[in-house]
């Protein structure tokens, strides 16, 4: 029986699928095969060496020390596209209360609650300051076009909007959910300049760190608009201030309010709401569940941030999986030694990533201890799994 420890409150939809599949799930097991996780930061934990996989249950993975992972063997997952609809819906919210002032708008209301019968004309005469723009007839930019950006591109063209897209990474599988509609945007400068709104969806890494500068905020246009439901670090917070005060931005919301921008004029605090519904928690804790049992069973790989995605369907008697250098000849040391025992390899795969590759090979018959023992010695292997 797999045994998977939880951290953080999860779904009870990934909960009921591990035990449907006989896993063992505690939040107390202190050598766990598998960790399902949430936003519990892992960079100062020590793992214990029957640990194989982690699970995000979410799309971002900052909180899990990654390369760490990599080293020791550890393959970890996130669920990408479980959040989307989610977090889709809030940039539909975010964009309107850019353009609108509704929450000044219900602070003001509620300012007059003293008023009594006067409050209808207080309010004819009040709500001239909380106007602004349509959303109908101007342009949106989305930085980033994957399960997340080509949902919110979609709607945009369906609430009359002009859009943008920019993605240098576009997967054929995002670009075959964009509508037509979506104007392609070759380079991000394109964007900048032509687009009344930007919203960003980009994972954050060493290149994206804040890609919304002081130079990317200057050749936007005068009061654009800017929400960032992605991750804080992709903004640059003293240069979107400096662009708030000289009224370059009109607007910024945030799902990642900090010291600095959670109390200043025309920044929209939001506390990380992008995925917080229930529909979306138990998406993701379901697709974490899913991936952990199919990788402590069948070695399977899907929508890892470290390992290469491999999968195939079980044959034969056994299934040897390796994870190991990208290297010349690697394959064929691992071969030979299974070819020593007179076994026949029924099926195989390898895949690569950078410099490590993972392979599988279902044998016609279970190997002798000998193997997992002379494939674990190869130069280059960090780990040897036997599935019966």
């Amino acid at each position: 029986m797999h045994k998977v420890k939880t951290i953080n409150k999860i779904a009870e939809a990934g909960l009921d699928y591990l035990a449907k599949v006989g896993c063992e799930v505690s939040e107390d097991f202190e050598q766990p095969e598998a960790l399902l996780i949430r936003s519990v930061k892992l960079h100062d934990t020590k793992f214990n060496p029957e640990l194989l996989c982690i699970a995000r249950a979410g799309a971002g993975v900052n909180n899990v020390p990654v390369k760490r992972c990599l080293e020791e063997g550890i393959c970890v997952f996130n669920t990408p596209g479980a959040n989307a609809e989610a977090v889709k819906e809030l940039a539909i919210c975010a964009l309107l209360m850019s353009s609108r002032d509704v929450i000044g708008g219900i602070q003001w209301a509620h300012s007059i609650a003293d008023q009594g019968d006067a409050i209808p004309n207080l309010v004819e005469k009040g709500k001239e300051a909380f106007t602004g723009p349509e959303l109908a007839g101007k342009t949106l930019g989305v930085l980033g076009l994957g399960a997340v950006g080509a949902r919110i591109a979609n709607a945009a063209i369906g609430l009359g909007m002009k859009v943008y897209g920019y993605d240098p990474y576009l997967s054929v599988d995002a670009a075959w959910m964009l509508s037509r509609h979506v104007m392609h945007a070759t380079d991000v400068d394109t964007l900048y300049q032509n687009c009344d709104y930007i919203t960003i969806h980009v994972p954050y890494m060493e290149s994206t760190h804040h890609m919304i500068n002081a130079a990317a905020l200057a050749k936007m246009k005068d009061g654009v608009r800017i929400m960032n439901l992605a991750r804080a670090e992709l903004v640059d917070d003293d240069a979107l201030i400096e662009a708030l005060d000289a009224g370059k931005v009109a607007c910024y919301v945030t799902d990642f309010p900090n010291a600095k921008t959670v109390n200043v004029p025309h920044i929209i605090p939001m506390p990380h709401l992008g995925a917080s519904t229930p529909e979306s928690e138990e998406k993701c804790a379901l697709m974490g569940a899913r991936q952990i049992y199919d990788y402590l069973e069948n070695g399977n790989i899907t929508n890892s941030v470290n390992f290469p995605n491999a999968a195939m369907p079980r044959t034969g008697a056994c299934r040897i999986c390796v994870f190991h250098s990208n290297v010349p000849r690697m394959l064929n040391a691992c071969l030979e030694i299974v070819g020593s025992e007179n076994i026949n390899v029924e099926n195989l795969i390898n895949k690569a990533r950078g410099d490590y590759a993972y392979t599988m090979m279902d044998l016609s018959t279970v190997p002798s201890a000998a193997v997992e023992e002379k494939l674990a010695a190869l130069e280059g292997v960090m780990r040897v799994r036997v599935l019966l």
